[in-house]
């Protein structure tokens, strides 16, 4: 169930809400290699199923900014922007992969809104994002999303 606001006002007040989480996503080996070959990582960790069954995780395992580049597909499960004129993508803070995100696993995001700020006339978002593993304790990758969203007038 994704968070719905329309407005500067409605953004702003929304500092500390919980999110919830977006649907469960499988991760295939066909997307890790997809992602090998779009950034040019081939580490066998990644890509090489037989070497990566003997090593450290016991099988592939997502690239980090594979997991991290997934909260991308979450953000619009767990909150909506509508009546928005312009949205951009700031940045991120404070990004960490707790644990290894294993080929055929699943994942999701969990979010919470860390800060609402206005900025002219636009809100600076921070919105933690935690992609959980299903069945994990801890989670796949941890990170504080930046946006900035600039709203067309409410109609009075």
């Amino acid at each position: 169930m994704s968070h719905t606001f329309n407005s500067a006002a409605a953004l702003l007040a929304a500092e500390g809400t919980d999110l919830g989480c977006s649907e469960w996503l499988s991760i295939s080996q066909q997307r890790i290699d997809l992602f090998a070959e779009a950034t040019g990582d081939y580490q066998w960790i990644h890509v090489d199923p037989q070497r990566a069954a003997g090593g450290p995780f016991g099988a592939c395992i997502a690239h980090g900014y594979l997991t991290q580049s997934l909260v991308n597909l979450f953000l619009p499960q767990l909150l909506v922007i509508d009546n928005l004129a312009m949205g951009v993508n700031y940045g991120s803070d404070r990004v960490r992969f707790p644990a290894p995100v294993r080929v055929g696993s699943r994942v999701r995001g969990r979010g919470q809104i860390l800060r609402a700020e206005p900025l002219g006339d636009s809100v600076q978002l921070v919105v933690r994002v935690t992609v959980e593993i299903e069945g994990e304790t801890r989670p796949g990758c941890v990170v504080d999303t930046i946006s900035r969203y600039t709203f067309n007038p409410v109609a009075e």
